[in-house]
């Protein structure tokens, strides 16, 4: 039997911030999007690399401050890439003692909390 990696589902309350944090300054792809009616809350998928999020509308999917923690192999590298955007909305740093090797937070307009990881 093969179990495949989780998807975290996060709440958004905002569709043009959200899709705009995640799609514009972070890079991700939109993949997909659903809902049962026109006027019903929206659930996308984004991606970037093997990174997958779903961020919903509905009430009950996720809660706002959900911390994500993201393996990746260049966290200085990520971080140059969104200073170099100036975003009206973060200025992430580099946390160089974080458990587990050097992290970059990056909060999303709902209060999520993506915290990329460079293991050691």
């Amino acid at each position: 039997m093969r179990i495949s990696p989780p998807i975290p589902v996060l709440r958004m309350f905002d569709v043009g911030r959200t899709l705009d944090f995640y799609c514009g300054y972070l890079g991700f792809g939109k993949d997909w999007e659903h809902r049962f009616e026109p006027g019903f809350p929206l659930y996308v998928q984004v991606s970037r690399s093997e990174a997958t999020i779903h961020l919903s509308e509905h009430y009950g999917d996720g809660s706002p401050n959900t911390v994500l923690w993201i393996p990746v192999d260049d966290v200085d590298a990520l971080h140059a890439e969104l200073s170099a955007q100036q975003h009206g909305y973060s200025n992430p740093g580099i946390e160089h003692d974080g458990p587990g090797g050097r992290c970059m937070t990056v909060i999303d307009p709902s209060g999520n909390h993506l915290r990329f990881n460079q293991p050691d």
